[in-house]
């Protein structure tokens, strides 16, 4: 089965919202997911759009999508952040992952960003496996904190 990796369309959205919602129960929080339609589409297609997104597409479906934004770091300059890295149930293990993780690292360097950051959780496993085997740095020192509006 061929796999297209591409940048995200407005039309791809429900189908994105959809891999969310599934990354939402494997992370074992599936009330949290509250953004609507609207929102969704317009933060990433509206008149000011604050995330992009590649997406993995087989046979006309999304099967997995990175999602990712600029941060501004005061220490560092610009860097990625890649918010979402999902991958469908049936198809993880499958080489998408890679796919899309490589192509997000990719358009970091195009745009010569000082480096790409993210969180994972620290039960996931098979995840920091994944970005161990890139050599990525796991810091202990911050804490997450927000607030909601």
């Amino acid at each position: 089965m061929k796999t297209i990796i591409r940048k995200a369309t407005a039309t791809d959205c429900p189908q994105m919202l959809g891999l969310i919602r599934e990354l939402a129960v494997y992370e074992k929080a599936p009330d949290e997911v509250t953004v609507s339609m609207a929102e969704f589409v317009d933060a990433g297609f509206g008149d000011q759009p604050v995330w992009e997104a590649f997406v993995a597409e087989e046979d006309n479906q999304l099967v997995g999508m990175s999602l990712f934004y600029i941060r501004y770091s005061t220490w560092k300059g610009r860097r990625l952040y890649l918010e979402d890295i999902i991958v469908t149930e049936n198809r993880r293990g499958s080489g998408i992952g890679r796919q899309l993780f490589e192509r997000t690292l990719e358009l970091c360097k195009e745009r010569q960003y000082t480096g790409m950051v993210w969180q994972v959780l620290e039960w996931n496993e098979p995840a920091i496996k994944f970005y161990q085997k890139y050599g990525a740095a796991f810091d202990s020192e911050w804490l997450n904190a927000s607030i909601n509006a």
